[in-house]
């Protein structure tokens, strides 16, 4: 993702666990503005996304360093792309759940890469703070002297250009970082800056996406320490939330082979379609309560890198996923992989009793 303007950099950058405090202005750091004010242009959502509807949204006719770059690999969900599209078209406060490794942030990204729109994503991880997001104090150097200055947040910053702000792992931001969030969830909602005694309204094309791996229930599967049982009251300020779970077989196996052009022949693409059944049955296997993890399509893709480096599916498998998992489930893994490759892993129940 693209880099803060340097006026926020002292609210965001860090050094260990400490925010940089002093810094130089310069005139070339005051230049943070998007290429454009407002989008120029109507693109036709089957043109650009290869989805049979007549809608038509908003675009922007030249990049700027905020636009993600586009990954011409990637494929979209239609349903979660409709909900991203209504987000960008009609203002819609939209978050995308799911597990992980199933692309969400990425999806917000890439529909963002072919409208041009300015995007800026934010990882809510446990260090983000409510000064992080809103500005604070620092002391800047200039005209060769030190002096004490307002230095805008991300939120600040982002709700007053035409920018697409995206809150990553939105599920495990803290609290006081959440009742920051809600002051903006409102579509027309005004952002105020206490210690500027400032009341901030929102540039006309600003949005705002989040992703989560859960709806704000909390870690009841067990796969996500950390994220917090989100308030009801902001749950509902969300207007759309779409999910973005595995993908069908098939499509799963062209994204692998998308990802990795050097599988893409007839005796690869086998092996592809047994390393997605491994990770299908894997899903399988945790969603019954045999298993405590699972493979992602990440972690597909992940397989299959490696598998280009040693040449080998099964010590691949192993340094992939197998070495990941807990110790007495390993033998129940194994047994995934010996049913779609035909092979016996060190760890299987077979080769555990012939040795004891």
């Amino acid at each position: 993702m693209t880099n803060m303007p340097h006026r926020n950099e002292s609210c965001i950058r860090r050094h260990g666990s400490k925010a940089c405090s002093v810094h130089e202005e310069t005139e070339e750091t005051a230049v943070t503005e998007t290429v454009l004010t407002q989008p120029d242009h109507m693109v036709s959502v089957r043109e650009v996304f290869g989805i049979d509807t007549d809608l038509k949204v908003p675009a922007f006719a030249e990049r700027d360093d905020h636009v993600p770059d586009v990954d011409t690999a990637y494929r979209f969900n239609p349903d979660v792309t409709l909900a991203i599209l209504a987000g960008f078209s009609r203002n819609r406060r939209v978050m995308v759940q799911g597990l992980h490794g199933t692309g969400k942030s990425t999806h917000i990204e890439q529909v963002a890469a072919r409208l041009n729109w300015p995007c800026v994503r934010v990882n809510l991880d446990g260090h983000i703070s409510r000064l992080d997001l809103v500005g604070k104090d620092a002391i800047v150097v200039r005209d060769g002297l030190q002096v004490t200055e307002f230095q805008e947040g991300i939120v600040p910053w982002a709700l007053q250009r035409p920018v697409a702000l995206i809150f990553d792992e939105y599920d495990a931001g803290r609290p006081d970082v959440m009742f920051v969030i809600q002051r903006i969830l409102e579509r027309d909602g005004k952002f105020t800056l206490l210690d500027q005694n400032r009341v901030i309204h929102p540039h006309p094309w600003f949005r705002l996406f989040a992703t989560a791996n859960t709806v704000g229930l909390g870690n009841l599967s067990g796969l996500y320490h950390g994220t917090q049982v989100l308030n009801h009251a902001q749950m509902d300020r969300w207007n759309i939330v779409a999910t973005l779970n595995y993908l069908p077989r098939e499509e799963e196996v062209a994204i692998v082979l998308a990802r990795v052009p050097g599988k893409n022949y007839d005796k690869g693409r086998k092996l592809i379609a047994s390393m997605v059944a491994v990770a299908d049955l894997t899903r399988k296997g945790f969603a019954a309560g045999d298993i405590s993890t699972l493979m992602s399509p990440r972690t597909v893709i992940t397989w299959a890198e490696n598998c280009e480096i040693f040449r080998n599916p099964a010590l691949a498998f192993r340094l992939s996923f197998l070495n990941k998992c807990d110790e007495v489930e390993r033998p129940i893994v194994a047994e995934y992989y010996q049913r779609c490759f035909g092979e016996e892993l060190d760890e299987s129940w077979m080769r555990t009793s012939e040795v004891q």
